[in-house]
C-alpha cells in the first residue's frame, strides 16, 4: 500500500525520543520502584477554582460546538493579556488551539513548506524537528553553547542563515536547558530577523516559570510586531497539561490567513475548557509562584547533591522545570547513560540526544518530584557516574580502592 510522504518524514521523529520514559513507565507498571524524572508534568494540581469553573461550564451546557478563532470569553481574556504587553491588540491577533503543540503545528503549517528552512536553537524541545518536518520544510540548527549558558548568540544565528531560511523558532524560557533570554538579546536576534526578512515564532509556554530574571518576549518589541508570533498555553503556568488549552498571538493578517487552516484542522476548542482558560488568564492564581519556588529550590537540591561529584556537572536553570547535567566525564553518551541509570539505579531521565546534537553529552532531569526523592535520585546518579568514571580511569579506581 502507498502512504503520504509525511509518514516517512516523521518516521523517526515521534515517540522514539521518549523511549527511556516509556520503558520506565512499563517497568513501574510491572512493579519496579522507579524515580521518574523524564517529562515536564507539574506535580501539583490545578487550582480548585479552575476545576470548579470547568465543571460549572459543562453542567451549564457549554459542551456544544465552538468557532474557529476561539470562544469570545477566552479571546477577550487573551486580548487583555497581550494588550498589556503591546498596544493595539484585538481579537484578530488571537487564535485558540488545544495546547501549545497544536498551535505550533498550525503556525508552522501556515509559514513554511517543502524547500524552506526553519532556524532552531540546538538543543531544542524534542517535538520541534517533527513539527518542522511535517510541513516539508527542514530544520537549520543554531548551536546553543554551554559556555554561553545556552543563550543563542547573534553571530551563530547569522552564520546559520541560508537563502531558503524563512523562520526563527525561539523558546524562552528554554526547554531543555532553562535558559532565559533578555530583552536586549531578543532585540539583537530580532534585528537579524528583520534584515533577512524572517518570521520570528516564540514558544513561551514557560513564561510564568522564570526563576530569578525578568521575562522578555519579541511580542513586546514594537519593531518586531509585524513578524512575531507567540504560542503558549495554560499547561505549565496553571499545572493543567491534560486540558490541552493553548493559543497563538500574532499579526492580524497572519491570524486571518491561518484561520481557515485552523478551522480545517479543528473548528474550535471545547467551550467548557475555554471558560476555565479565560478564568485562568484573567484572574490571579498562586499556582505558578508555588511551582517557581519548588523548581528553584529543587535545582539547588540537585546542585547540592552533586557538589561532591567531579563527574557530573549540573547547569543551573534560569527558568522552566528542568535542569540539564553534563555527563561526558562518565565516558558514555547521554543516551547510554540514561539507559544504564534506568537499568541499574531505577532512575529515569531524558537523554540529551532527544533534544539535538548539542545535548549529546547531557541528560535532562525534571524537577517535578519531591525534594527527598530528587535527592535520592541524584545520589544514585552520582554513584553510577563515579563507577563509570573509575572504570574509565583505572588509576583513579586504584587510588580510591
Amino acid at each position: 500500500m502507498r502512504y503520504a510522504s509525511i509518514t516517512n518524514r516523521l518516521e523517526h521523529l515521534g515517540s522514539g525520543k521518549w523511549a527511556v520514559h516509556l520503558e520506565a513507565r512499563r517497568m513501574a507498571t510491572a512493579g519496579a520502584d522507579i524515580i521518574e524524572l523524564t517529562i515536564g508534568e507539574p506535580d501539583i494540581a490545578p487550582d480548585p477554582a479552575l476545576l470548579d469553573e470547568c465543571s460549572r461550564a459543562m453542567h451549564a451546557g457549554r459542551t456544544r460546538y465552538s468557532n474557529g478563532r476561539g470562544e469570545p470569553g477566552v479571546v477577550a481574556a487573551l486580548v487583555q493579556k497581550y494588550g498589556k504587553r503591546r498596544a493595539g491588540v484585538t481579537e484578530r491577533n488571537i487564535l485558540c488551539f488545544p495546547g501549545t503543540q497544536t498551535a505550533l503545528f498550525a503556525v508552522m503549517l501556515g509559514l513554511v513548506e517543502a524547500g524552506d528552512g526553519v532556524l532552531v536553537g540546538d538543543p531544542l524541545y524534542a517535538t520541534y524537528e517533527g513539527v518542522i518536518a511535517s510541513t516539508g520544510a527542514h530544520m537549520i540548527p543554531v548551536p546553543l553553547r554551554p559556555e554561553k549558558n545556552f543563550h543563542m548568540q547573534p553571530e551563530d544565528l547569522e552564520k546559520a542563515i541560508t537563502p531558503n531560511a524563512r523562520v526563527l523558532l525561539l523558546n524562552t524560557p528554554h526547554n531543555p536547558t532553562g535558559a532565559v533570554l533578555s530583552r536586549e538579546e531578543i532585540a539583537a536576534l530580532g534585528d537579524i530577523c528583520r534584515r533577512h526578512d524572517l518570521w520570528l515564532v516564540c514558544d513561551e509556554v514557560y513564561e510564568e516559570l522564570v526563576l530569578d530574571k525578568a521575562f522578555a518576549s519579541p511580542f513586546d518589541i514594537p519593531s518586531l510586531a509585524e513578524r512575531t508570533i507567540v504560542v503558549s498555553s495554560i499547561s505549565k503556568s496553571h499545572a493543567a497539561p491534560g486540558f490541552r488549552s493553548g493559543w497563538a498571538a500574532g499579526p492580524e493578517e497572519f491570524c486571518d490567513r491561518l484561520l481557515p487552516v485552523s478551522e480545517t484542522m479543528l473548528f474550535g476548542v471545547q467551550p467548557f475548557i475555554a471558560d476555565m482558560t479565560a478564568m485562568a488568564i484573567s484572574q490571579p492564581f498562586e499556582t505558578a509562584s508555588i511551582m517557581r519556588e519548588n523548581y528553584r529550590r529543587r535545582a539547588n537540591v540537585v546542585k547540592t547533591a552533586l557538589s561532591g561529584s567531579n563527574v557530573l556537572r549540573p547547569v543551573m536553570p534560569e527558568g522552566g522545570m528542568f535542569i540539564v547535567i553534563d555527563i561526558t566525564a562518565t565516558g558514555l553518551s547521554g543516551d547510554a547513560f540514561a539507559w544504564e541509570l534506568l537499568k541499574t539505579e531505577k532512575v529515569a531521565v531524558m537523554p540529551g540526544s532527544s533534544f539535538g546534537e548539542q545535548a549529546e553529552g547531557f541528560v535532562r532531569v525534571s524537577l517535578t518530584v519531591a525534594d527527598e526523592k530528587l535527592a535520592t535520585a541524584m545520589e544514585r546518579m552520582a554513584k553510577l557516574a563515579g563507577e563509570l568514571a573509575a572504570n574509565r580511569n583505572p588509576q583513579q579506581r586504584s587510588l580510591s580502592a
